[in-house]
């Protein structure tokens, strides 16, 4: 009876002339890519600047690779140093082989060094990456699909794995597609992660802590449904204890860190941007600052300006009007009916003469030579 299952790939690799181009490789690089991508987006949104995370995954992506190798030799030595076998192949990542613990482990170095040169907290780095790395895990397991490898326990469910190569102990078969089940697991958590971060504004390494301890609750079951050769402790594969071990630590890092140090990160990044959740509240605080220097700075200039004309009016007050014209002189206008101003009348000191204006004696001279006309003509 035919049963429904999802087929393996022939050849997990495709030459393009002397060029390999391998499934494994290109599922890794495309991780790689989506993580950066992702993770440059939530660094920006955070108030850091473009292309610090990909500057800093320069550092993070080698060590990363390096770490995940070592650890998938060091727990599996037996495949590359037993008798019959050959140490070179632990040198070939593209025939797969690498441990998500070691990757972690040693990618966090290489990140702490470009973050270090650039100034930056590693915390706040990893909680913008971690969507990203998680949603790298769930591309980067279907290279294990075109390695065929890293299966389950023999099922007929209609999901099975046909598993059709005989090579390295290899039974072909239907089995359980745990590399589809990680992958999906990824996929979950990271919608978790980024889920989390945004209801309760996780920072200081909390979302990168989630995004751990919520994988780990997941590579626990996957864990226990493969078939490949591990070393057992107590009955459980190495994994499953890594796996529960890095879970305590995760919360435990979750519980302590939201007491020590509560809330986000207000600066990610020396000479950031603003974070996009808190541009306008910052901008609306920038403006009302600037709407209060304005308006203390025209209060100053109003009150130096009153200052100045009630000082400009006491000034005028004490001197004495030059245009206006004295009452007394007014007086002595109205009664001679002249325009002169009249004589003053205090009295004259007897050392002292007074002596007419040059005004009056022309007006004298004026007088007599009328008087003088008139008795001519009279005459």
């Amino acid at each position: 009876m035919d049963i429904a299952y999802i087929p393996s790939p022939s050849h997990g690799v495709v030459h393009l002339g002397p060029i390999p181009l391998r499934g494994y490789a290109f599922c890794i690089i495309i991780g790689v890519f989506v993580a950066v991508w992702l993770g440059n987006k939530r660094w920006i949104a955070r108030g850091g600047r473009p292309g610090t995370v990909a500057d800093i995954a320069v550092w993070a992506v080698p060590f990363g690779l390096v770490g995940g190798r070592l650890y998938h030799v060091i727990t599996d030595y037996e495949l590359y140093f037993s008798d019959g076998r050959d140490w070179v192949d632990a040198f070939k990542v593209w025939q797969g082989g690498l441990g998500i613990w070691g990757a972690i482990a040693l990618g966090a170095v290489g990140a702490w060094i470009g973050c270090r040169r650039r100034g930056i907290p590693l915390p706040a780095w990893a909680d913008a990456l971690a969507p990203g790395i998680v949603f790298a895990q769930a591309i980067g397991r279907w290279g294990n699909w075109f390695n065929q490898e890293l299966y389950g326990k023999a099922t007929d469910v209609p999901w099975a794995l046909h598993i059709t190569s005989a090579t390295d102990g290899r039974v072909p078969g239907y089995y359980h597609p745990t590399f589809l089940y990680e992958s999906l697991w990824c996929v979950g958590v990271g919608l978790l992660v980024i889920w989390a971060d945004r209801r309760f504004t996780l920072g200081h390494g909390r979302a990168f802590a989630l995004y751990v301890a919520a994988y780990c609750v997941g590579r626990g079951w996957i864990e226990y449904m493969r078939v490949d050769d591990a070393h057992h402790i107590l009955g459980l594969r190495l994994n499953d204890w890594t796996a529960m071990v890095v879970f305590l630590l995760a919360v435990i890092y979750i519980v302590v860190s939201a007491r020590l140090r509560p809330g986000r990160e207000e600066v990610v990044e020396p000479d950031g941007d603003t974070p996009d959740g808190e541009a306008v509240a910052l901008d609306k605080k920038a403006d009302d600052k600037a709407d209060d220097k304005a308006d203390s700075k025209a209060d100053a200039e109003a009150a130096e300006t009153t200052d100045t004309k009630s000082d400009a009016k006491k000034s005028d007050a004490k001197k004495p009007d030059a245009k206006k014209p004295d009452a007394k002189k007014l007086d002595a206008k109205t009664d001679t009916g002249s325009d002169e101003p009249a004589q003053s009348k205090e009295p004259v000191k007897p050392s002292e003469s007074v002596k007419p204006s040059e005004s009056e004696e022309s007006e004298e001279s004026v007088g007599s030579a009328k008087g003088e006309a008139e008795s001519a003509k009279k005459v």
